[in-house]
């Protein structure tokens, strides 16, 4: 997860970077996501929500046959997904040499990927490696991929001054503020709450205290 085609970008004004931005490379992903001393989520975080996606789109009765993994990484998603949607397709892509040589992904960014319409997508901690333009090209994507539901995650201005664990958080980002993001989000999806959206084409209720702010 967590990129963009171009190289990672400088550090947002809000951030200092500790040196220069790296590539999407092995070191970068044994970094953030496979060193236990300094991985930023465990392999349990992801079964959780493949889980907690499962049982919520059941409950708003959206049925999921097809999935799309954006910034797909080292997969960890990937299992977690395919058993809690049965049956389901999954294709995952990403813009890393590495892990798309590794884990046979399409090598493809979020910004311009076309092929295809799908009920569910997943842009997990991706956004915030993409410069101002190319986030809102890939939002409006998004719009055009994604026929049901959408989950999505950006590291926000408010997640680093509040929330993240800074030691471990990738700072090399773009930082905006998570009302950016919902403006943009907005024309196409109606914000269910828990990083869900749903595509406002999609025909499903959901009830007003249900959804996000």
């Amino acid at each position: 997860m967590n990129r963009t085609s171009n190289p990672r970008p400088p550090a947002a004004s809000a951030v200092e970077a500790d040196q220069p931005a790296a590539g999407f490379d092995r070191a970068y992903f044994q970094r953030f996501y496979a060193n236990p001393a300094t991985r930023v989520a465990l392999p349990a975080d992801y079964a959780n929500l493949a889980r907690f996606l499962a049982a919520y789109l059941r409950l708003l009765k959206l049925p999921v046959a097809s999935i799309l993994d954006v910034g797909a990484g080292m997969g960890g998603l990937r299992r977690p997904l395919l058993r809690a949607f049965p049956g389901s397709e999954y294709r995952g892509i990403d813009v890393s040499d590495y892990v798309c040589a590794r884990y046979g992904w399409q090598q493809r960014s979020i910004v311009d990927f076309a092929p295809g319409c799908f009920d569910l997508v997943v842009c997990h901690d991706v956004a915030q490696y993409l410069s101002a333009r190319e986030a809102s090209d890939a939002l409006c994507n998004l719009a055009e991929l994604c026929r049901g539901a959408l989950y999505f995650s950006a590291l926000t201005r408010e997640d680093w001054r509040n929330n993240c664990d800074q030691q471990r958080t990738d700072r090399a980002v773009h930082l905006r503020s998570a009302r950016w993001y919902a403006e943009r989000l907005k024309p196409a999806f109606r914000n269910a709450g828990g990083g869900v959206f749903i595509a406002r084409r999609a025909n499903a209720v959901c009830y007003a205290l249900h959804a996000g702010a």
